[in-house]
């Protein structure tokens, strides 16, 4: 067991190097671990990126919402006084969509790195793909609105494949 001391001095010394993780294995301090194992021990809490993960999780959902309840604002406004849905791309629907796209590229980019991804190329992955996803569901988005406003809508059958290809 660590007296206070012990405790301490170990506490001091956090950013440590494989030397004195060998060092401290040669202490017996650290049980049967080897030095690796206990360089793990003084690993900063900001690796892995959890607090990074969480922010863009709530940023995505807080963002989410506030456009979610945008589209419906339109719609209602469509359906009582036969306001216009086109164009979707002004600032007040595209700043909580690109709020949307960063929260998941942040959630995405930070996730990729808990499992071993430098964080650069996770960020990056993470970019491509919440651009790639969120610019096919803009695009579909202001299709069904145009139906919608044409009056071409129509229910979608989703136990018919053959209608989306």
């Amino acid at each position: 067991m660590l007296s206070v001391t012990q405790l301490l001095a170990a506490l001091s010394t956090a950013p440590v190097t494989l030397q004195q993780a060998g060092l401290d294995q040669a202490s017996g301090d650290f049980g049967d671990l080897d030095a690796l194992e206990i360089l793990l021990e003084y690993a900063p809490l900001t690796y892995p990126p959890y607090m990074l993960a969480g922010i863009g999780l709530a940023m995505a959902v807080l963002c989410g919402l506030t456009f979610a309840k945008m589209i419906q604002n339109r719609l209602e406004g469509w359906k009582q006084d036969r306001l216009a849905l086109l164009p979707i791309s002004n600032l007040e629907t595209t700043l909580p969509y690109a709020g949307l796209v960063i929260g998941v590229t942040l959630f995405i980019g930070a996730s990729l790195q808990v499992f071993g991804f430098a964080a650069g190329a996770a960020l990056l992955v993470a970019f491509v793909l919440s651009l790639l996803t969120g610019g096919a569901l803009w695009v579909q988005l202001e299709r069904l609105m145009a139906q919608v406003q044409d009056g071409t809508f129509r229910a979608v059958d989703f136990d018919n494949f053959d209608q989306f290809f």
